[in-house]
């Protein structure tokens, strides 16, 4: 455990900025006690230069929302090494100045100086900046007020961060200054978000990210959009349909520009019945391994919709897609208008070829299960990227780029990896691995839950579930054990709604989800089930057995065995 308290030496430099005010220097020291099982108590004190770099980086991480990686790094590095950490502080301060917002304004590069404010007091942040590798994002807030930045990222609002930030106080905002910010028009950039069903499990509300419980998911083939996951990265943007453009750049032709009203017109109306999954799909198993990185979703991070729009092949050979382009083009690049204050919006890019093929089925889709899509899923237009990673399927879509290059994106670049299990943020390079495009075999338990209750009276169990396999790959055999896997059975699969007969899916085109289910005798003398399953694709690929091999720091491609163990009940009633 890891309990910090305004701890100055937490930063590396000495002061960079005589610009100052001078206040009385608070008397600071921080005393760090280690208690190992079984060893002697050993103090320790830590003057500033005693950390290094990546306890610096997580420090500095915690001010800018592209600090999430960081702050993690804050939480648990290095805590399985402890058993107990605790700092003691011993501090003096005095009254501070009092300052208008024309004097902080001025303060607003790193030669004058970084100030902020926030609640009313007002903060030097130059050391941050200068140790930040986003600092020209933080530079965005400078002279100004923190809060519609750290409005974007719920990290932030915690004690332990709102006490680091103490360290850099320098003074107070002048109180009819304090009364121009609140009296301010809302600064809640989630405030025009759309509503959500309450069945939904909520991982995070700001930015909202949330699931169906298990036992809804497997009720339908085709999931109801009120109920599909949803996975936010920044505030629902507010599109007006009419105003609505999208651009295709990159291509000798120049740039193509799209109403909404042409991407219906002008291209085919192409139909796919695909299933997303987040990369953190069942992140919460790899947690009870080991503490991860992400949100800690569960094993409904996946949903199956049938999606209609314009085919992306049809849309970049208008724009001017031909042989000429495809000796240099490597990627096809996607910007959502969903963004944070400083205007940096989501962005992904897939491959070329999985774009331009009429048999990669990408699509430029505006609707989902015949409607409109809606707000959390993209209205007006989003892009639909059947077998690949949900990252990918970029939504709110504003821009498209025909580039040699891969998205410039964070998420592009700087998450949605994956890394062998040793790797932990102190060594992570996120440059030495490829992003994730498709996703490996998937499956899961929906019914029963674990730790449900079967009554023996019964005489029988019913499991069922999803399973899935990303690149069109199609799922051709679902095992379930009763027994954690000493013996197996083969689940029925079901490849639409109950009653209907599903068309032939075309070699390498599977891109919906396989549901299935298994009714078998309850075992004789069995007190406990423990119930297993797993799939298998039609090239062979199948889930791991366990999580600890697959462990990673960000907690992503999770598709071990799937396991709940369930109690037999000898209650008549």
């Amino acid at each position: 455990m890891l309990l910090l308290r305004r701890c100055q030496a937490l930063t590396r430099f000495g002061s960079l900025t005589p610009h100052r005010p001078q206040a009385p220097a608070a008397a600071t020291w921080c005393a760090v006690r280690f208690v190992g099982s079984g060893s002697h108590n050993k103090d320790q004190r830590w003057e500033r230069g005693g950390l290094g770099p990546s306890w610096r980086q997580a420090l500095v991480g915690l001010l800018a929302g592209t600090g999430a990686v960081l702050a993690y790094g804050f939480h648990h590095h290095k805590a399985e090494h402890t058993d107990v950490v605790s700092v003691q502080i011993k501090e003096q301060t005095s009254d501070l100045p009092i300052f208008s917002q024309e004097e902080v304004t001025k303060h607003r590069t790193l030669k004058d100086g970084v100030w902020v404010t926030f609640k009313g007091s007002v903060y030097d942040i130059t050391e941050f900046v200068t140790m930040h590798p986003g600092g020209d994002k933080i530079l965005l807030a400078a002279g100004g007020a923190l809060e519609p930045f750290w409005a974007l990222y719920a990290v932030h609002n915690q004690e332990h961060v709102l006490e680091i930030l103490s360290e850099y106080k320098v003074g107070e905002l002048r109180a009819e200054d304090q009364k121009k910010q609140q009296s301010a028009p809302s600064m809640d950039p989630y405030s025009s978000d759309p509503e959500r069903h309450p069945v939904l499990r909520v991982n995070s509300s700001k930015p909202f990210n949330a699931e169906p419980p298990p036992e809804l998911l497997s009720d339908n083939y085709i999931t109801p959009a009120a109920i599909f996951f949803k996975r936010n990265h920044l505030p629902v943007p507010q599109v007006d349909p009419a105003s609505y453009e999208l651009r295709v750049d990159g291509l000798p032709g120049g740039v193509l520009k799209l109403s909404l009203e042409d991407l219906k017109k002008r291209f085919p109306k192409h139909t796919v019945t695909a299933t997303l999954q987040c990369a953190g799909n069942r992140r919460s198993e790899m947690n009870k391994v080991k503490q991860v990185k992400g949100l800690n979703w569960g094993l409904s991070a996946i949903s199956n919709a049938t999606w209609a729009g314009a085919r992306l092949c049809d849309v970049l050979l208008a724009a001017g897609y031909g042989p000429e382009a495809a000796r240099w083009a490597r990627h096809v690049q996607f910007e959502g208008l969903d963004k944070d204050v400083t205007g940096t919006t989501y962005g992904a890019s897939i491959p070329v070829n999985k774009a331009t093929s009429e048999e990669g089925d990408v699509l430029l889709a505006y609707e989902m299960n015949g409607e409109p899509l809606p707000a959390d899923h993209g209205f007006p237009v989003r892009v639909v990227v059947p077998g690949t990673v949900g990252a990918r399927n970029v939504k709110w879509l504003s821009k498209i780029t025909v580039s040699p290059e891969e998205s410039s994106s964070h998420w592009q670049q700087n998450d949605y990896k994956g890394f062998s299990p040793t790797t932990d943020w102190d060594t992570v390079d996120f440059k030495s691995a490829p992003a994730i495009q498709e996703l490996p075999i998937q499956s899961a338990i929906t019914v029963p839950a674990d730790g449900a209750m079967v009554p023996r009276a019964g005489e029988e169990v019913t499991v069922k579930g999803y399973a899935w396999s990303g690149g069109g790959r199609e799922v051709v055999r679902v095992d379930v054990s009763l027994d954690g896997g000493k013996t197996w059975q083969v689940a029925r699969l079901r490849s639409g709604d109950e009653g209907k007969t599903p068309e032939p899916t075309p070699l390498g085109r599977a891109w919906a989800w396989k549901l299935w289910e298994l009714t078998a005798p309850l075992p004789p003398d069995a007190h406990q089930l423990d119930i297993v399953c797993k799939a298998v694709d039609n090239s062979y690929n199948m889930q791991p057995d366990t999580v600890a091999p697959i462990w990673n720091l960000r907690g992503v491609l999770s598709n071990a065995w799937h396991r709940v163990k369930v109690n037999i009940s000898d209650d008549e009633e």
